[in-house]
């Protein structure tokens, strides 16, 4: 409609500007303007020079800008009538700046003619207002629509301004929004208005029924189940069909149909168990469309290669609903006949057909064909096998050369090229991280024959030193085929990876306060250098941490540790150290004679390495602990002994680790197994004392137990594996199991009262570290509510056992702030001896949990579990709990 109107518009214009040559004599058709009387036939064309340009109604565009955007100038010629009028009108209107626009003739001398352009301009915008929606909402349309004081108030301003809103809101899942824009004139500025732009979101409109015809090999639940983005409202209602289905899914398994059987269960579910957690049921239209691909893609998978959707439609139930008709054609079953390769020479016809794993007589399956071809995660494929070996320039392609009834002859046609050698390996993007920190990580060196599986490899482990958002990392290949070269290039973003904590916990009826700073990319050797301190010295990823913990005048803890990851920076050898210093008192003034203290200094240091041996994910570390504890009358605490005198633990610890996880903070697959023994000198079978013929007085064993524990004697076994497989679009399935073991050398000595296993809670350590104790969390308990008492007296497990299994979603992958629900179930338990050890006898437990990992405090948790198990000798140990946790203290 605009269109005609403007042309119509320009069409009266035009007429005008050459009426006004009539208006000097209409009956004769002539004009008279000064002393010249000439006679213009306007049926006959005649060209004018133009003499002059005026300009009249432009307030707030400069008039010589009008002149320009008309494309008239003095001195040009100008046929009258003719098309450079009606033309310098059409420019002029298709600026948007203004509601109408004439062209006259003011006066006629000779050959020339003087023309005047008279326009309206339109208002234009002063500020904009929204209603009917919230403070948050309108913020993000302000960012969308991009208005700004000074546009020009167009039609089109308007319609592209109620699109922006109607697009956002759809994506929303409200459908029907309507946008009403009132112009209202700003008194405070000439020719400017005030926009109010009223919304009326509507109800959200959701899917209310996905209806299916014309399918039989696949229900209609597992065709809305290939669809994973539009998906019908949720249900529950689980009981109205319940006893049919078991009934007859009893039966199909009596007259052995399982698949049948199966199928009325995968049926019953879809209908009446459609909980909407991870995926909304909102309309999106390209999400639609690519849903409609899947559908098909699962019937090619099942090797119906013809499959395809007759008709759609997309229809209104009500305000609330809207409903889908997919009509579907199947096709016909197909399956792969012969198979042959052209244009191999690296790998013969059998090593090809290994790889591919498709054999003849197999279900055709397009899916499965083209990720052995190209991709596959769960092994090799071809286009790895070549790329791997450096054929970067490879190209495979299948091609359908028969189809005979219902099997398909493939063609492989195969283009191995040369092997291609890197040139050069760049990072871009690092602003703080030192070049040579990342080149040490990487797999890919100049020189070698390019390998797709070492870029991989490289970005798992730039993911790994948590320096860079592991979600942008992209390595881009940059190839030469002129002289078979390649260039890498590896695009990273920096992050913040330095973490501070600052929290308060309550424990044993004290406030604990905790203060720890952790660098995790400092630079020991710029330390001097006063241009680096911006704030810290960084950029040699090495780590340095500090942490201070109190609860007041009674208590001080502090300590430092230090890690080069690169020890001499050539091999990946880790250096390690730590020292640690806390004094506790009872309370009292040091001259009274109550007074109590304990003290405990520890010093470590350890050398990892890197191992090329099962596989290159394995490390092996080896480290010697030196820790004292100082008891100055601190019987109330510690139950052996005479609560006085010094304790000695000299350690050597060893620890072999395989880690092979995506990345740290949301790994989505690989595995984490570390297993870990410390062990100190059997002193009592090297000294060949017998304390109990030492001190027969000591009827309370006091004495005797002070000496026994003089030098610390144990070996401590410990193992953790982590599992992480994305069944689903980043929802993640992880399981876990850890176990402790603490033994002895001596019966006669028996099990260390230090060092022991404390379970339950949420594993943080507030004041606990009183003798060297290990804290593991389990949720749904109460803190270390499931530590066992020894039948020697001593608190404290020497043997636990925990398994978890969890599944993850992730809410956003932000690297500024990485946060993922969870829901999990877990079962542990803790001993005092092997004598009653039952691995199988746990308590257990279920809940969920939200995880916030924000570079700056590292990953933060909170949990709600509900333990299923009474404890005996506490009331409220189990039932609801909640948990705080702290760089993932809990788990």
């Amino acid at each position: 409609m605009m269109t005609y109107l403007k042309g119509f518009k320009i069409y009266i214009t035009a007429f005008l500007c050459f009426a006004c040559l009539l208006l000097g004599n209409v009956s004769n058709a002539q004009i008279q303007v000064g002393n010249d009387m000439s006679d213009i036939d306007y049926s006959l064309p005649r060209e004018y020079e133009i003499g002059g340009i005026t300009v009249t109604g432009a307030k707030f565009v400069d008039p010589n800008v009008v002149t320009m955007l008309s494309g008239l100038q003095v001195g040009t010629t100008v046929k009258i009538p003719g098309d450079k009028i009606t033309n310098a009108i059409k420019k002029l209107w298709e600026q948007g700046l203004f509601e109408d626009v004439q062209i006259s003739c003011t006066q006629k001398i000779g050959g020339k003619v003087f023309l005047n352009i008279t326009v309206s301009e339109r208002p234009r915008i002063s500020k904009f207002s929204f209603r009917g929606v919230k403070k948050s909402e309108a913020d993000e349309l302000r960012k969308k629509i991009n208005l700004t004081r000074g546009d020009v108030a167009t039609e089109h301003t308007y319609n592209k301004t109620r699109g922006i809103i109607t697009d956002y809101y759809a994506e929303k899942g409200y459908l029907n929004t309507e946008v009403v824009i009132d112009a209202v004139n700003d008194t405070t500025r000439e020719n400017y208005v005030i926009l109010n732009l009223k919304i009326d979101k509507k109800h959200k409109v959701k899917i209310g029924n996905i209806d299916i015809e014309g399918n039989e090999v696949l229900s209609d639940n597992q065709v809305r189940a290939a669809m994973k983005e539009t998906k019908e409202r949720g249900k529950f209602d689980p009981l109205r069909p319940l006893g049919a289905t078991v009934v007859n899914a009893i039966w199909d398994v009596v007259t052995l149909k399982p698949l049948k059987a199966e199928e009325e269960l995968f049926d019953y579910v879809g209908n009446n168990i459609r909980p909407r957690i991870f995926k909304s049921s909102k309309f999106n239209q390209s999400n639609y469309e690519d849903d409609k691909n899947k559908i098909i893609a699962k019937y090619n998978s099942k090797g119906y290669r013809d499959a395809r959707i007759v008709s759609d439609s997309v229809y209104v139930v009500d305000d609330k609903n809207l409903g889908i008709k997919l009509v579907i054609d199947e096709g016909d079953k197909y399956y792969f006949g012969n198979i042959s390769w052209v244009g191999n020479t690296k790998y013969d016809t059998a090593v090809l057909n290994n790889v591919l794993g498709i054999r003849k007589g197999d279900v055709y399956n397009q899916e499965l064909l083209e990720k052995n071809l190209t991709y596959s995660e769960e092994g090799m494929d071809i286009t790895s096998l070549y790329m791997d070996d450096g054929y970067l320039f490879f190209r495979v392609e299948p091609v359908e050369v028969r189809v005979d009834n219902d099997t398909i002859d493939l063609e492989i046609r195969m283009s191995e090229g040369e092997q291609a050698t890197i040139k050069r390996v760049k990072v871009v993007g690092n602003t703080k991280t030192n070049d040579n920190v990342i080149i040490r990580e990487m797999y890919t060196k100049p020189g070698q024959l390019f390998s797709r599986s070492d870029i991989i490899r490289t970005t798992r482990e730039l993911a790994a030193l948590q320096y860079f958002n592991a979600e942008t990392l992209n390595p881009v290949p940059e190839p030469d085929p002129a002289d078979g070269t390649v260039d890498i290039v590896y695009n990273v973003e920096e992050t913040s990876s330095d973490q501070i904590e600052l929290s308060a916990g309550w424990g044993y009826n004290r406030l604990m306060l905790s203060l720890g700073l952790t660098l995790n990319n400092f630079s020991f050797k710029k330390f001097f250098k006063k241009d680096a301190w911006r704030p810290i010295p960084s950029g040699d990823g090495q780590k340095l941490s500090f942490r201070v913990q109190t609860y007041g005048t009674n208590y001080i803890y502090y300590g430092a540790s230090f890690t080069e990851p690169w020890l001499g920076g050539k091999k990946p050898n880790s250096l390690s150290g730590s020292v640690f210093h806390s004094v506790y008192t009872n309370g009292y003034s040091k001259s009274s004679e109550y007074f109590g203290s304990f003290s405990q200094t520890g010093v470590s240091i350890g050398l990892g390495q890197r191992l090329t041996w099962p596989d290159d994910y394995f490390t092996i570390y080896n480290g010697v602990n030196l820790i004292r504890y100082h008891l100055n009358n601190y019987a109330s605490v510690f139950n052996f002994g005479t609560g006085s005198g010094d304790f000695n633990i000299i350690g050597y610890n060893i620890t072999l680790g395989r880690n092979s996880v995506s990345q740290p903070i949301y790994p989505r697959y690989g595995s984490e197994i570390i297993l870990s023994l410390e062990l100190t000198p059997p002193y009592s079978l090297i000294n060949g004392r017998n304390y109990d013929k030492e001190y027969p007085g000591d009827e309370n064993k006091t004495v005797r137990q002070d000496a026994k524990y003089k030098w610390v004697e144990f070996h401590k076994w410990k193992f953790k594996a982590a599992f992480y497989t994305e069944i689903y679009d980043k929802l993640v399935f992880m399981t876990r199991v850890r176990f402790g073991y603490l033994g002895y050398y001596n019966s006669n000595i028996g099990a260390t009262p230090f060092q022991r296993f404390f379970l339950g809670g949420d594993g943080l350590s507030s004041s606990t570290n009183l003798d060297g104790r290990e804290i593991v969390g389990m949720r749904g308990y109460s803190n270390e509510s499931l530590t066992p008492t020894g039948s020697d007296g001593l608190n404290g497990g020497t043997i636990f056992t925990k398994y978890t299994m969890e599944l993850r979603y992730p809410l956003t992958l932000n690297p500024q702030a990485t946060i993922f629900a969870l829901g999990f179930v877990e079962a542990g338990d803790c001993w005092s001896g092997t004598d009653n050890f039952n691995p199988f006898d746990v308590y257990r437990s279920a809940g969920i949990g939200l995880r916030i990992y924000l570079p700056m405090f590292g990953m933060l948790g909170l949990d709600w579990g509900y333990g299923f198990d009474d404890v005996p000798g506490s009331t409220n140990a189990s039932g609801s709990q909640f948990h705080f946790s702290i760089g993932g203290s809990i788990d």
